[in-house]
This record gives C-alpha cells, structure tokens and sequence, in this order.
C-alpha cells in the first residue's frame, strides 16, 4: 500500500488525516498488514495500550464494559478508522474493545515504531495535539447536548451517526438491540420508538434490521429539545 492510497481511504477526522506522504511512507514501513475474521477481537479492554490499528477493509464494533458488568456500544467503524492511540500515547490501558463484525484487514503499528515516526517528524506531535484537543471539545460537546434529550431524539441522534451525511434508503447493519445499546435506550422503548416511526413513513423495518427512509423528519427529531 503506498501513502497515497491510505490517505485516500482515512476519514477527515482520523489521527493521521493531516499527515504528509513522507510522514505515512515512514508510517506504512513500520507497520504489519494483519488479517481479521469475525469475532476477532483487535483490541481488548484493560489490556496495555502497546499499539494502535487502521482498518484497512471490514467493519467493526468499538464497546466497553461498564462497572456493572453492561456493556456498552460507543461505535461502529469503517475503514480508514484508526484505533488505539489513545492508549498508545498516554501508556494507560485500553478503554474499550474492538471487535471484528466480519472479515477484513488492519495495519498494526507498536509504540517503538510510532515514536519513531514522530521523532523523524516532530511536527506530527503538533498535529497530533490539536487532534486530540479537538475531540475532547466534540466529546464534550456530545455529553452536555444528549442530556438534554429524551430518548426519542437520543435515538434520531444516534441513526444520524450511522447513517453517511446526504444518504436516503440506508439500511443500518444492527439489530434493534444493538441499536439500543449504542443509544443507550432500553430495548422496550427503541421497540416502540421505532414502531412508531415506521408507522409514520420515517424508518422501515426489515428483518430486524432498520432502514431510514425520511433523513429530513429525522433531523428535525435530532434537535427537539425533551
């Protein structure tokens, strides 16, 4: 894989969007290609944060396992996604999972060899300081704005999340359990919150599956305030 290609792949807020070619070349030399299947599980929870991950193909789910043994869904990623390098940087240990929903393909990339890289390029450090300060504002941006929600807009908020900006028709890869689990809704009321957005024409339900289908209502639904 050359610089180009990866860049080409990585979303706009991935660590490692704003780097250069020669920065990713240095990158991609020092990274494994590694293959994944489904159920493999790329980082685990509490484990030491040695090395981070960039999906290359594939899906999967980023969950956490709260104090009472419930375990959360905080996302689901596509390729380009980059994982891991919180732990990395600061040298605490994981604070989630990272599980393969299908088969797939990853770069694996150690601290030794990210350091590396950012020692052969100090201004990466920079970049990487102002990335990191930007998702602690938009982490806490997402906090304070959801407490201000009732679970139908949670819910709308969270279909916004899956589903692509400017997309119609899309059908969104959960179950209405796993739906709920990543809004942090009870499986009864995603049920009925559901049912009866399905009633109204804005979301179809499919085989378990939920489909939107008026991306414009749900919108309007994200910002109705409780």
């Amino acid at each position: 894989m050359k610089a180009e290609d990866l860049l080409r792949m990585v979303s706009g807020n991935a660590l490692i969007a704003s780097w250069g070619s020669t920065e990713l070349e240095d990158l991609l030399e020092r990274a494994s290609l590694c293959p994944m299947k489904k159920g493999d599980v790329l980082l685990h929870q509490g484990d030491p944060g040695d090395y981070l991950i960039i999906l290359l193909d594939g899906t999967i789910r980023v969950s956490m396992v709260a104090s009472n043994g419930r375990e959360i869904i905080l996302d689901y990623l596509e390729p380009g996604s980059v994982l891991g390098e919180i732990a990395l940087l600061d040298g605490g240990d994981r604070t989630a999972s990272v599980t393969a929903l299908g088969e797939g393909q990853y770069l694996k990339l150690g601290a030794k060899a990210f350091r590396e890289v950012l020692e052969r390029h100090p201004s990466v450090a920079w970049r990487l300081l102002q990335e990191m300060a930007r998702r602690l504002r938009n982490a806490n941006n997402t906090i304070e704005s959801d407490r201000a929600f009732a679970s139908g807009p949670r819910l709308a908020r969270s279909l916004q999340r899956l589903v692509p900006s400017g997309a119609v028709g899309v059908s969104i890869r959960l179950s209405q359990s796993e739906l709920g689990a990543f809004a942090g809704i009870s499986r009864e009321n995603i049920n009925r919150q559901l049912g009866a957005w399905a009633d109204a024409g804005i979301v179809a339900l499919e085989q378990g599956r939920v489909r939107v289908l008026d991306m414009e209502v749900l919108e309007e639904i994200a910002m109705a305030a409780e």
